[in-house]
């Protein structure tokens, strides 16, 4: 964590250098993480590192770049992730999710939000695709179901929630779960945010899951937000794991 003055006014250098690099870099890049969830929510969480976007075509570059500059780089994993290093701050570099499901695509860019972060002019992931990406993680250790809530509460009126429906579909219970989880937080402020159309059609969803045959084949779909807890039902209780993308 970043707490004293002289930590922030090192942090804030390093965030600059690291902005001003990503610019002269020619990438097409994001940003998104603690600093997305301050430009939709206004919550500040001092932080080491810098949550950066980017389609998988363009982290080579960034990767070529930042190395040419001294800096210490990693491809962390092939599948979604690769980390740049300075010091005690460091640079993760994102094109996909753990789940590989949350893919960037050039809708990203298209949508994305533009802002001021450390003095410099830079785009934020989409609030649809932050939400998107944190509605996944369920897991022991990290339960980001409050960082979903407070962007529904804070920039929920602005959200393109048929953009948000489109990219949770083939999960739509994940996206009822926090539409309940947020009408149970907030009993005054949901109805005037969360539109009664999609809460219907999804209701509906849920109901029609009675009138049809239960799956033949049985299946465990609890890896897709949380791999360790859900283990034990593979290895041992015989449930086949939902396949997740791959690259």
């Amino acid at each position: 964590m970043v707490v004293t003055d002289v930590q922030k006014k090192e942090a804030e250098a390093f965030y600059q250098k690291a902005i001003d690099l990503l610019n002269e870099s020619g990438a097409q890049f994001m940003l998104g993480g603690g600093f997305a969830m301050s430009q939709y929510t206004g919550i500040y969480r001092d932080t080491k590192d810098l949550d950066v976007f980017c389609k998988a075509t363009e982290y080579p570059k960034i990767l070529k770049y930042f190395q040419e500059k001294g800096f210490e780089t990693q491809l962390y994993d092939v599948r979604w992730l690769a980390k740049i290093f300075h010091g005690k701050y460091f640079i993760d570099v994102i094109w996909d999710t753990v789940n590989n499901i949350c893919r960037v695509d050039d809708s990203w860019y298209e949508n994305a939000s533009t802002g001021t972060f450390v003095e410099r002019e830079v785009k934020f992931i989409p609030a649809e695709e932050l939400i998107f990406c944190k509605i996944y993680v369920q897991n022991r250790e990290r339960f980001d179901g409050a960082d979903v809530n407070h962007i529904i509460l804070r920039y929920g009126k602005k959200l393109d929630w048929k953009r948000i429906l489109h990219h949770l579909d083939p999960h739509w219970h994940l996206l009822l779960s926090t539409i309940l989880m947020f009408q149970f937080c907030y009993p005054s402020d949901y109805q005037d945010i969360i539109p009664k159309w999609l809460f219907d059609e999804l209701m509906e969803r849920a109901k029609a899951q009675y009138d049809i045959p239960a799956p033949w084949e049985k299946v465990c779909r609890g890896p897709i937000v949380d791999q360790t807890q859900y283990a034990i039902d593979i290895k041992e209780w015989e449930y086949k794991v939902t396949t997740i993308k791959t690259v």
